[in-house]
């Protein structure tokens, strides 16, 4: 549970009694929002436990809480986690017996220095092993945090070099109904981003927060946590810095174990059992300078039995303090600048070429509206990008312009990007690629463009947004990027001036045949290569890469049999070297970034 203090309980406490008829309380140890937690004796077994409190008047979730870890903990028996003796209760509270952990918690270790970076290592794979048996039985912790690791002071032969404790909000199997669909508990700094969401949790989510646990007592800093819940609550979800970036002493191997399972995907960390192995092979290579000591009498258990009250070796290296005014910027803020600026070119590219090739000349001049939108994008990159978006299609409709028809087509294939990409405005201008590529015979490479966004959904989208974007451009230009115009598609001279005409011509002819399926295609396409290269074995993602290339170019395949009645083009152009280059892409990255799927790297695209 928690540390015992030397004070005694106040002889006036209700509660310095004896409860349940057996447990004589000692001393309050600890306290929290859902009880307090005392030492306690056990007059009939003659052993210490400890003896969480919870007042029985202070309702329903409370005394769900102490169920939970209650069923929980019942499940349980592993050296790596809290005993639950008993559960009971009386006319006043509810009682949870447990055993009585003498140490520290492995906060109060860390900000004291007095854990080496080897001591954490073996903390870790003792919690491995502790989550490894927990998920087998249907529980996921959902709060693992420092407060939460019990770190023992002088442990029996054999016994768990650390603990993990606080059952109270996990969940237990898929029947749970301690909250509803949306609803979150756990701690927000420590929460994996599907967890902060309200989204269907997994085993996963244990991961990440063990790994945000030992990143923290490894750098001395949590990069989440920030000076308000707002503030920390937008970091979730984000790309984090590479362990290594902070602490470059640490083997390669660590830095990309913990930086794998602090992928904001799921899908991408790595069970328990293969993070502890890998923290395990790492112990060797790990300082155990300024931690705990430990005697010779019980080295070969691998065990700590008292700790040294030292300081952190080296100051924590921090990424950015907690109100940006750190006087060196990191590869990563360099980096989120890099982005914006590049988002601000090709936007105010964007602007330049749909002022000069979709109508009359306006009446300013089209460089200095392509450098407006250029900086506008680069300062406010969502805002700024839909207002250039909807002053380009407010001037090719207006009565100078007399292009209604053209800003209808427009606004229909830009309106759909932001509603893909919520949350990722640098990203809004990158589907432009698509019809270039296409322009030159390299559609399909885009698929892998897109495959190097950070997340699944940016992934989706932007493989649906850059299809779309190329589906216009054949439209606008009638030129055969990849399929050629859908059947009854009009060249752009014949509508571009009026709203009717443009979607009798020009859309409905595109909504209402099969021209649309390769986006499903793309989508798939994009979202798949990620899960298979793996940047481990270069000859696996060689093979690997070319299967999925190969795929592409027989789904392009089918694709023209399935639209050879309603497009141009009975087959996709480029299909062939825009799979195959796209596969190459991709396999770059991976083998330039190793670690780039584990998360150690920054994704190619934010």
């Amino acid at each position: 549970m928690s540390r015992p203090d030397t004070t005694p309980a106040p002889p006036e406490d209700p509660h310095s009694g004896l409860v349940l008829g057996r447990y004589r309380l000692e001393r309050r140890i600890g306290s929290g929002g859902f009880g307090v937690v005392w030492s306690a004796h056990d007059e009939r077994l003659e052993r210490d436990v400890a003896v969480k409190i919870v007042p029985g008047g202070d309702g329903d979730l409370e005394r769900s809480r102490v169920e939970r870890e209650a069923l929980a903990a019942a499940r349980l028996n592993h050296p790596g986690i809290v005993a639950l003796y008993e559960m009971g209760s009386d006319e006043h509270d509810v009682y949870l017996v447990s055993e009585l952990v003498r140490g520290a918690t492995l906060q109060e270790l860390s900000r004291e220095g007095a854990v080496s970076d080897r001591d954490v290592a073996r903390i870790g794979v003792a919690l491995c092993e502790a989550l490894e048996h927990a998920h087998a039985r249907g529980v996921i912790h959902r709060d693992v945090k420092p407060a939460n690791v019990m770190v023992l002071a002088e442990p029996a032969a054999g016994a768990g070099f650390a603990k993990l404790t606080d059952f109270g909000i996990a969940q237990l199997g898929t029947g749970d109904t301690l909250t509803a669909t949306g609803d979150v508990v756990g701690t927000l700094a420590y929460m994996a981003p599907e967890q902060a969401e309200g989204r269907r949790i997994s085993p996963a989510c244990d991961v990440y927060s063990l790994a945000l646990t030992l990143y923290e007592a490894w750098s001395g800093f949590n990069p989440v946590r920030r000076e308000s819940p707002a503030a920390t609550a937008r970091r979730l979800g984000r790309p984090l810095p590479p362990l290594r970036e902070h602490r470059p002493d640490l083997p390669s191997a660590l830095g990309a174990a913990v930086d794998a399972a602090l992928d904001p995907e799921p899908e991408f960390r790595p069970e328990p059992a293969e993070f502890g192995r890998l923290l395990q092979e790492a112990q060797a290579a790990l300082s155990d300078d300024d931690g705990l000591v430990e005697p010779e009498t019980i080295e070969r258990f691998g065990l700590t039995a008292v700790r040294a009250r030292t300081r952190l070796r080296t100051r924590p290296c921090r990424w950015e303090s907690p109100r940006g005014t750190e006087g060196n910027e990191s590869p990563r803020a360099r980096g989120a600048v890099g982005a914006r600026l590049a988002a601000g070119l090709a936007a105010g590219l964007l602007v330049f070429a749909a002022l000069e090739g979709l109508g009359p000349a306006p009446p300013f001049s089209t460089a200095a509206g392509g450098g407006v939108a250029a900086g506008l994008v680069t300062l406010l990159p969502r805002g700024g990008w839909i207002a250039c978006a909807v002053g380009v299609c407010a001037w090719l409709a207006s009565p100078d312009a007399g292009r209604e028809g053209t800003a209808l087509v427009l606004a229909a294939v830009l309106a759909p990007t932001p509603l893909l990409l919520p949350r990722a405005g640098l990203l809004w201008s990158v589907p432009i690629l698509a019809p270039l590529l296409g322009s030159v015979a390299l559609g399909p490479l885009f698929v892998g463009v897109a495959a190097l966004a950070s997340t699944l959904w940016r992934r989706a989208g932007l493989a649906a947004a850059g299809f779309l974007w190329l589906a216009a451009g054949e439209i606008m230009t009638g030129r055969e990027l990849l399929f050629g115009a859908a059947d009854g598609a009009l060249p752009r001279g014949d509508w571009e001036g009026s709203l009717f005409d443009a979607g009798t011509d020009a859309l409905l002819p595109v909504v209402s045949s099969p021209a649309l399926a390769p986006l499903a295609v793309w989508v798939a396409f994009a979202l798949v290569l990620p899960m298979l290269l793996r940047g481990r074995y270069l000859t696996i993602d060689l093979v690997v890469a070319a299967l999925w290339a190969a795929a592409l170019v027989v789904a392009h395949g089918a694709l023209g049999d399935l639209l050879a009645a309603t497009t141009e083009l009975d087959y996709a152009r480029g299909a062939v070297a825009g799979a195959c280059l796209a596969a190459g892409v991709a396999l770059v990255v991976v083998s330039l970034t190793p670690a780039a799927r584990c998360g150690s790297a920054d994704p190619a695209l934010p």
